[in-house]
């Protein structure tokens, strides 16, 4: 009887498995078991790893470094494969803690890099079944014209909440038989192979029946239905390892996690953030924020203005196209400026893919696009007048303002690694002044060396901070990658901007906490002389830096040298 039930159980699995394997629409990385499986074995494996290859080696010594380092870079290569194989949550995930360049050891950051172009991509079948799923279509006649009735099966937008109609000319009458797909009846043409593909969606460039261009970005069919799931299974692990290495303190990320998925799950809540910064900076003619076409949007589909160009890290397609390397990062630079200091709503993901330049044939101005506007970063007023005032402590070099901020903010007694944290510089060049000189090779790699001697206490650090600090700290490492590979890193024009939006934001908080017009008056004459020195400042380097300013200190230094 048991070698029946054995041979039946043996069968039934057999045949499990081959219908799993061919079946296209099963894979097995979204069975529950094999993610839970998998996460857990890789956890485990990791954590053996690094309990028995430092056991017997002194600490601190070379072989000890070396081999540390080793663990470390097997270990990033198994949470990589890890974050492949289980999707959706775990690669966005790796690619946050990728992006953490100064604040974890670099094996970690280098192998976690890669996954911001190893993301999945969902197939043609997945695709049209969200589109479907969320724009449940028949078509009707309004005053004889054949429309699109779009049964909102999500709410669009506050302004959006009824079904919308939209006219397509090109819609034949009959485009409602259960054999038209979706994509064939909303669209004139659609492009299979995705623009790019992230870890919780991917963007296809399609045209409408009324022949406007458009970006769509549709979420993977189960990244919703897992998200939950793998936040509490991250979690879980965590405290376990925890347990283990009570220095371990990675808690915060999965905070974060919790906090931050489900606002980029929602495109919803991507499309108001798109239109609240592209209101919020309407000034910056420079900045261009694709429109949201709300009638065509649900919660896991976003139709928006296609828009094209080269990655702001390509440094080769600015120069074949005559755009200044320098304008569009001092531009960059005003435009976090602006959002950090001024506004308090920050676009916490600026990865290159997310944002591109284009010169504009008209009028030869670059343009930076900003896309991808799931993750932004509300700073309260009281964090951001705190963090205003520590940039300014740390532009002036100003030592005791540094430690108060600092302090303020959580840093405690930790405050010199938090302010090397946040400007990824040696105490040495923040004692001295960070914009007195650039970053040198040399000081690189110490910070880089630094992040790994010092992690327990950079995670100690995380953990004490308010949570608003974790996305500026990761947006700080993205914007000085894109620094880095323009090569105009820690440039005096991007601390001046720094020094013109923090000026501006304490002197408007001041002003809205008094009520004495001779005060208010005092602010803005004090905001104006601080504002004017800036300026005087910047003329200076510019005439330094130029043919006539060289030509003109050659010429002083002369006439002094003949008057001794």
């Amino acid at each position: 009887m048991a070698r029946r039930v054995l041979k039946f159980a043996s069968l039934a699995a057999a045949t499990t498995g081959i219908y799993v394997y061919g079946n296209k629409f099963l894979d097995p990385n979204d069975f529950g078991v094999v993610r839970v499986g998998r996460a857990i074995a890789t956890t485990a494996v990791i954590t053996y790893d690094y309990l028995t290859s430092l056991r017997s080696v002194p600490y601190g010594s070379e072989e000890y470094d070396f081999l540390k380092s080793q663990v470390h870079l097997r270990s990033a290569e198994r949470l990589r494969e890890l974050c492949c194989a289980n999707r959706g949550t775990f690669i966005k995930v790796g690619q946050h803690l990728g992006a953490l360049d100064y604040l974890l050891p670099e094996e970690y950051t280098r192998t976690l890099k890669v996954l911001h172009s190893q993301a999945p991509q969902s197939t043609r079948q997945e695709i049209e079944q969200v589109i479907r799923e969320d724009l449940g279509k028949e078509p009707e006649h309004v005053g004889g014209e054949p429309v699109l009735k779009v049964e909102k099966k999500q709410a669009v937008s506050q302004r959006t909440l009824d079904c919308r109609t939209l006219p397509l000319q090109r819609l034949s009458h009959c485009s409602g038989s259960s054999n038209a797909g979706p994509i064939k009846e909303l669209f004139a043409s659609f492009e299979d192979t995705p623009l790019g593909a992230a870890s919780l969606a991917q963007v296809h460039k399609a045209v409408l029946q009324d022949g406007r261009t458009v970006a769509v970005k549709v979420q993977h069919p189960k990244v919703q239905a897992q998200s939950s799931k793998d936040i509490l299974l991250m979690e879980v692990l965590l405290l376990v390892v925890k347990q283990i290495f009570p220095d371990f303190e990675f808690m915060w990320l999965v905070e974060e996690a919790k906090k931050n998925l489900p606002l980029e799950l929602d495109f919803l809540n991507e499309g108001r953030n798109a239109e609240k910064v592209a209101h919020m900076l309407k000034d910056f003619d420079f900045l261009k924020v694709p429109r949201i076409y709300w009638e065509l949007s649900t919660r896991r589909v976003l139709l928006m203005e296609f828009m094209e160009g080269g990655q702001v890290n390509d440094r080769a397609y600015m120069k074949r196209n005559g755009i200044n390397v320098n304008e569009i990062s001092r531009n960059l630079g005003k435009l976090y400026s602006e959002m950090i200091f001024v506004n308090g709503f920050v676009h916490c993901d600026p990865h290159p893919g997310n944002v591109l330049v284009k010169k504009c044939p008209a009028s030869g101005k670059a343009h930076i696009i900003l896309l991808d506007h799931g993750l932004y970063q509300v700073l309260s007023e009281s964090f951001r007048m705190d963090y205003c005032c520590l940039w300014q402590a740390l532009i002036k070099a100003d030592m005791k303002r540094v430690q108060k901020y600092s302090q303020r903010l959580g840093a405690g007694d930790l405050y010199p690694l938090f302010a090397c944290m946040l400007t990824a510089r040696s105490w040495e060049s923040v004692n001295r002044g960070i914009d007195q000189a650039p970053v040198s090779a040399s000081e690189d790699v110490e910070i880089r060396s630094n992040a790994a001697a010092y992690l327990p206490q950079i995670t100690q650090l995380l953990n004490n901070v308010p949570r608003q600090m974790l996305l500026l700290l990761k947006t700080n490492d993205l914007l000085r990658g894109i620094e880095s590979a323009l090569h105009t890193r820690a440039s005096a024009s991007s601390f001046l901007n720094m020094s013109r939006c923090c000026i501006r934001a304490v002197s408007t908080y001041q002003k809205s906490k008094s009520r004495s017009l001779y005060r208010r008056a005092q602010i803005s004459l004090t905001e104006a002389l601080s504002l004017w020195q800036i300026n005087l400042y910047e003329v200076f380097l510019w005439l330094k830096g130029s043919r006539l300013g060289n030509w003109v200190i050659g010429l002083l230094s002369r006439m002094h040298h003949s008057t001794h």
